[in-house]
């Protein structure tokens, strides 16, 4: 009697390996997609590029500006950005290398961009923003921060720029 008791009728049979195998390919289904979503999350930071910008003795007084490019990773989209940076030395021979986009509503900023009214200062001619040559915001315009920074080295008379990092006042 034990042994008919314990018995898998035919319809058990085929309902436990027909849900058992539904379940491996759904498994199998799915994992990758599992994977292909956290895998970015997963992946380590290269930490932060650094990009050859100009040469140290190319670098004036006069804020000039400096475009490049750096390689950029969204997920999985692998993209060259180019940059722009305004540098220049300051009165202690120091290099500055300044962010071009505006604190405001981030437009572009250029240098002596409105010579008549305000020279030798950084001017936004969407909404009249102007910045002093550190970077600093001038009072009463619109940007309420000074220009971001790039993280910088020099190496071999080379100068270097990473990420803009932002600031609080110059």
């Amino acid at each position: 009697m034990e042994e008919r008791e314990h018995r898998v009728s035919r319809r058990q049979f085929l309902t436990y390996t027909l849900t058992g195998v539904g379940g491996f390919m759904a498994a199998g289904m799915l994992m990758p997609m599992v994977r292909f979503a956290v895998d970015p999350v997963l992946k380590k930071g290269a930490g932060e590029e650094m990009v050859a910008v100009a040469q140290v003795k190319e670098i004036t007084t006069t804020p000039q500006r400096f475009e490049f490019t750096i390689d950029q990773v969204d997920a999985w989209h692998e993209s060259e950005e180019p940059r722009t940076a305004w540098v220049y030395k300051d009165s202690k021979g120091e290099i500055v290398a300044l962010s071009p986009i505006c604190k405001h509503l981030g437009c572009t900023v250029n240098w002596n961009g409105d010579k008549k009214n305000h020279p030798n200062r950084f001017f936004c001619p969407c909404h009249n923003g102007l910045y002093e040559k550190s970077g600093k915001n001038v009072p009463g315009t619109p940007p309420m921060a000074p220009l971001d920074l790039f993280h910088m080295e020099v190496k071999k008379g080379t100068l270097y720029l990473g990420n803009v990092k932002p600031r609080g006042e110059v």
